[in-house]
């Protein structure tokens, strides 16, 4: 798997579903956090493209805190929503996401990936009717 880049500025996404957003080179670094222990913890995309699962804790205990990051802007977060559209839940981008009795896969709608979950993330703006 392609590590993780060491030398980016993480940011909070403000989701309970892609935790950690960065933009390297141009391109989003996105980390998804997955039902685990029944899935891998994590997973890492970019620009939207699977690159593979991280199931180390360890290396999960090497990112951040979420508090002490700073937020996405709104347009960034925005455009990362936009990008992980439909793959919230653990095998969406595959085509199979994940079912059975004890999976949370099926409340990870892009709805639901877009609540705000920490304090620290401005709110996007009201959709008018």
């Amino acid at each position: 798997m392609t590590p993780l880049p060491s030398k980016v500025a993480w940011h909070d996404t403000g989701t309970r579903v892609f935790r950690y957003a960065a933009r390297d080179a141009g391109h989003w670094w996105v980390l998804r956090l997955n039902d685990f222990p029944e899935r891998p913890l994590l997973t890492l995309f970019i620009d939207a493209r699977v690159v593979g699962d991280l199931d180390d804790p360890p290396v999960a205990r090497r990112l951040p805190p979420r508090t002490s990051l700073p937020a996405l802007a709104v347009a960034e977060r925005a455009e990362v929503l936009r990008l992980m559209n439909g793959i919230g839940p653990y095998g969406a981008e595959t085509g199979s996401p994940c079912t059975g009795d004890y999976c949370t896969c099926d409340i990870l709608t892009d709805e639901y990936a877009a609540r705000p979950s920490t304090p620290n993330q401005p709110c996007p703006p009201e959709e008018s009717p």
